[in-house]
């Protein structure tokens, strides 16, 4: 008897395969992508060292007050856009662009075009 697995194993199946392909330097980042219902949560880390470089989501104090939802496709495209600008301030330009397990569809999709929009490249 086959055992069906659930949304949320599938996703974390997927993210398991993609993390060991994709890891971020110093200089080319990992931008990595977290969605839950209600926010999204984006960050750059440096692999070698394990640090986080830059963070941002819709929790942040910057988007706080302007946004009126925050699990909305227009919420995670300036969650990704504070997060290219504060990138940007840090001198970092490139990335590597790993979207959690996640189809690149909705709120992701819409975090990395506002990424690209303000000119962080991946």
């Amino acid at each position: 008897m086959a055992v069906k697995m659930l949304k949320r194993d599938a996703r974390k199946k997927r993210h398991l395969r993609v993390r060991r392909k994709v890891m971020g330097t110093p200089e080319r980042p990992r931008l990595s992508v977290y969605r839950s219902l209600r926010h999204m949560y984006a960050q750059l880390i440096d692999d070698v060292s394990g640090n986080t470089l830059v963070f941002a989501s819709t929790l942040d104090m910057d988007l706080r007050g302007q946004l009126t939802v925050a699990g909305n496709k227009d919420a995670a495209r300036q969650v990704g856009e504070l997060l290219a600008k504060r990138a940007l301030e840090k001198g970092i330009e490139q990335v590597v662009f790993d979207r959690g397990g996640n189809l690149y569809h909705g709120r992701v999709q819409a975090l990395a075009e506002g990424a690209r929009s303000q000119g962080l490249k991946f």
